[in-house]
């Protein structure tokens, strides 16, 4: 089974993509990941996207194209896949489609989380994180010591930028002009299964799994 996840910020992608990690066998591949690794071990196609990120530049759809194609011919993925972070755009989507007619292959499902925008930020804005090992709080679910020291590592808890309020609007609407027109692209395909990412996690699994059935 070939998967693609689609989703704002905030509606617990990671954790989605974890279950149906779990649930049907399949790696979960996210962009993130693969260039992680690709720099670390330096190879060749790791080399050229670090070009293009110490100069602060995006990564050219061809070259992210060729690390995801790289990635999919691994053996873990003979069963399929989970996409998180890929394809980003129309383009990008049919360099895919197109990838994948060649392995003789399509995608099956694409799940969009969706939640309001004021529940995304809610859960984003009161975000706490401890800068050395990690560890996640939020101010009004489970909120952090008031001492602000991790009970863990004592480490520091903090907002990341991002996790602030403006910020978090701010890829909001990033999300929704970059991502827009790749659901419609989608949904002309007949693709789209959508699921309402606002409900906790649990009810949230159970509502993808049958949409994914």
């Amino acid at each position: 089974m070939i998967i693609v996840l689609l989703g704002p910020p905030g509606t617990g992608k990671g954790t989605q993509a974890a279950a149906v990690k779990n649930r049907f066998g399949i790696p979960h591949i996210s962009t993130g990941d693969i260039f992680r690794r690709n720099l670390a071990e330096g190879t060749p196609l790791g080399l050229k996207a670090k070009g293009y990120m110490e100069k602060g530049e995006l990564v050219p759809d061809g070259l992210v194209l060729e690390l995801v194609s790289d990635r999919l011919r691994e053996p873990d993925c003979a069963k399929g896949f989970l996409l998180d972070g890929f394809p980003r755009t129309p383009v990008q989507a049919e360099e895919l489609d197109r990838l994948l007619a060649l392995q003789g292959t399509r995608i099956d499902h694409v799940a969009l989380l969706e939640a309001p925008d004021g529940t995304v930020v809610g859960r984003l804005s009161g975000r706490r994180v401890c800068k050395s090992c990690g560890a996640v709080w939020h101010q009004t679910h489970n909120p952090p010591p008031e001492s602000m020291i991790c009970p863990k590592c004592s480490g520091e808890i903090y907002q990341r930028a991002d996790d602030a309020a403006e910020a978090v609007l701010n890829r909001l609407k990033v999300y929704a002009s970059q991502t827009g027109p790749l659901i419609g692209y989608y949904e002309n395909k007949g693709l789209i299964r959508r699921v309402d990412g606002s409900k906790p996690p649990a009810e949230v699994e159970k509502a993808l799994f049958q949409a994914l059935s």
